[in-house]
This record gives C-alpha cells, structure tokens and sequence, in this order.
C-alpha cells in the first residue's frame, strides 16, 4: 500500500486565512473551517467523518471546485448548473498538487447526483459525432435504474484507474451489501494508481485498510477506524440491540 509523497495527485490545502472576511460567517464559521490552517491526504484513500453540520461536505466541494470540477458533480468536461449553491471557500483554499497528473478523475455528490443523470442524458439526446455518453456509464440511463444501482454503475464503469475520485457520502444509496463491494471497486482503483478523497458515515465504507481518517470535532483530528464515533455507535447498536431502543423508546 505504500507510494511516495510525489505520487499523489493532491497531497494537501492550505486555508489562506489572512483573506478570511470573517470567521462569524458561514462557510467559515463551520467546525471543519474555522481551525483549519493545512489538511494533508493520504497517498491513496482518505476519508472525512463527522457530525451533520461539521462542514466535511463544503471542504470537499472546495477541494473539487478548486481542481477543476463541477460544484454539482461529475467530470471535468461537465458544466451543468441547476442551482447555484455551492460556497466559495475554494477561493481561499491553495491545492499542493503532486508531481503526477491524473489520467481520469470524478467528483461524485449524492445530493446531486439526479441532476447529473438528467444532465447525461440531455447531452445523449443533442446531436453528436461520437459515442453516446451514456456508453460510459455502462449504456443504460442512470435514470432507468434504482438510485443504487445507478450509483454502482458509475463506480464500476465510468471510474478508469490511475484517477483522483472525491465522493460525498457514495453510500446514500447503497445497500450495506453494496458497500461492502464499494471497498472491492475501491481496491482495484487504488491498485491500478488511484487516489480517493471521501466524505463518508458509512462504518463499512471508511473500514478501508491503512486509510488516513479525519474525524471532525473542533477542527479535523486523525483517528483509528475503531475511535471513530461512527464505528463505537454502529457497535453498541448492534451488541446492545434492544438496549438500546429501551433508551432510545423509553
């Protein structure tokens, strides 16, 4: 699992704090922002948990804005825009990029992935000179498939390797079955030179070995899998089942 510094295509950000307006405001005013000076990533998979509310969701879309993504999703070819409301704090953050570039590379929102879908096909249905854009997502509209399966289509067909994949909570729609496949789909990436920057909650999904885990408190803080609170509350829930709904229901 090792690879060297100069292999990752993002190796850190830097908030430049001086041109804050003001800590009090949001985005800036967020658990994940308002402490935050560099934020260093792992060569190959690291993930960013926290509370609802914590701000991991803006940093990465900061992140992915800032590499050339679009703040709903997608490739860097896409451009669509069904709602302008992504923050602006990729203005105050720097990328130190690696040496390498990478050859394929996605941003995937699952808040937004509908408007990606519909996106897909509204390209599909323009006249074209190439192969329709759906080929490479598995030749099926995303929208003729469950939310989940559609999900995997992506992972599994569009994700080529040697790329830099920044995911929002890609467990939203995926059956705990489904995730577990995630963690295989994520392997063979990583092997073949990828790099995962990942948003999640999902206890199955940041169970990726030798991953660096950001944990969101007042400010992000390294963790082991097993000290994420995720993982201690997804434990007691299923050791103590009925425990813990007598608490809960009491």
């Amino acid at each position: 699992m090792g690879s060297r510094r100069s292999d990752q295509f993002i190796r850190s950000i830097e908030l430049s704090r001086d041109t804050v307006p003001s800590f009090t405001e949001y985005p800036f005013n967020l658990a994940a922002i308002k402490n935050l000076e560099s934020l260093s990533f792992h060569p190959q998979v690291t993930f960013i948990v926290g509370e609802n509310g914590s701000g991991k969701s803006t940093v990465l879309e900061s992140i992915a804005v800032a590499y050339g993504f679009n703040a709903e999703g997608g490739t860097k070819n896409f451009n669509f825009s069904s709602r302008a409301t992504h923050s602006h704090l990729n203005r105050y953050i720097k990328l130190i990029k690696g040496l390498r570039k990478p050859e394929d590379g996605f941003f995937l929102r699952a808040e937004s992935f509908y408007n990606l879908a519909t996106n897909i096909d509204k390209l599909d249905s323009e006249p074209s000179f190439g192969p329709p854009l759906i080929d490479s997502y598995g030749g099926q509209s995303l929208h003729e498939q469950s939310h989940g399966e559609s999900f995997f289509a992506v992972f599994q067909n569009k994700f080529r390797g040697k790329g830099l994949y920044i995911l929002d909570e890609p467990e939203a729609a995926l059956s705990p079955s489904r995730q577990m496949s995630m963690i295989v789909r994520i392997h063979e990436l990583v092997q073949q030179g990828s790099q995962f920057i990942i948003a999640t909650h999902s206890p199955i999904i940041m169970a990726y070995p030798q991953a660096r885990i950001y944990e969101i408190q007042e400010g992000f803080k390294i963790v082991e899998y097993e000290g994420t609170e995720h993982y201690q509350i997804m434990r007691a829930f299923i050791n103590n089942t009925q425990k813990m709904l007598d608490i809960l229901m009491e």
